[in-house]
């Protein structure tokens, strides 16, 4: 696996509400698939929205809007006061719903999770379609890939497919990469750390190598 896109780690199954799905529907659907964010979807497949499990708990949270508005609190409080008189996913659901391409690079999409301070992102393809949900445990399941397959992703993206003699082992233990052997050069030691840190799966990487020349001290890298 070379760098992984969100179509490799999305959950695929999606359970999606249309806008008018009612509240107690809504919840139930949600405990019964073990999810906390449900995709708000029009009638040809196009996220809306995004309905979490904060949006719905604002209805206990302030008795159905029956206490005061917070106007002390944050913008966000008083986004979850309005949403404790919803009745239906449009009432409830964060809007506009964030997407990103099926092909967009994993790290690039978790960068734009974490900046949109959301639950999950709504994977859609070129038709602006969705075709999946991003959350950052489908994510976190890259690391526990086996030994095996990580030490077989790194071992191609080193040496190729070519049957040529290298001088580097590649040992790999609890998503642990160690690296030892030799290389030519400084510069080709500290790229294979980089390629090993690329993998996806790799949790550390102890470089081991040694170098016949420092050519970053030659060229004054």
């Amino acid at each position: 696996m070379t760098e992984p896109t969100t179509a490799d780690v999305m959950s695929r199954r999606v359970l999606a509400a249309a806008p008018d799905m009612p509240f107690r529907e809504l919840v139930g659907a949600m405990i019964a698939a073990d999810v906390s964010v449900v995709p708000v979807i029009d009638a040809v497949g196009r996220p809306v929205g995004l309905v979490s499990e904060v949006d719905l708990a604002a209805k206990l949270e302030f008795h159905g809007g029956a206490e005061s508005p917070p106007i002390l609190a944050g913008a966000h409080a008083r986004s979850r006061w309005h949403k404790a008189f919803g009745c239906c996913a449009a009432d409830l659901m964060t809007a506009p719903a964030v997407m990103v391409a099926e092909d967009m690079p994993l790290c690039l999409a978790l960068r734009v999770l974490a900046g949109e301070r959301m639950d999950a992102l709504c994977v859609v393809n070129d038709r602006g379609t969705l075709v999946g949900l991003l959350t950052r445990r489908d994510a976190l399941r890259l690391f526990l890939r086996g030994d095996d397959a990580i030490r077989g992703d790194l071992e191609r993206q080193l040496f190729g497919a070519a049957p040529t003699k290298h001088r580097v082992v590649v040992r790999v233990a609890g998503g642990v990469v160690t690296l030892d052997g030799a290389l030519c050069l400084r510069s080709a030691t500290e790229r294979a750390e980089w390629i090993a840190h690329g993998v996806a799966g790799v949790i550390a990487v102890r470089n081991n190598l040694s170098f016949d020349v420092d050519d970053l001290m030659i060229t004054g890298l």
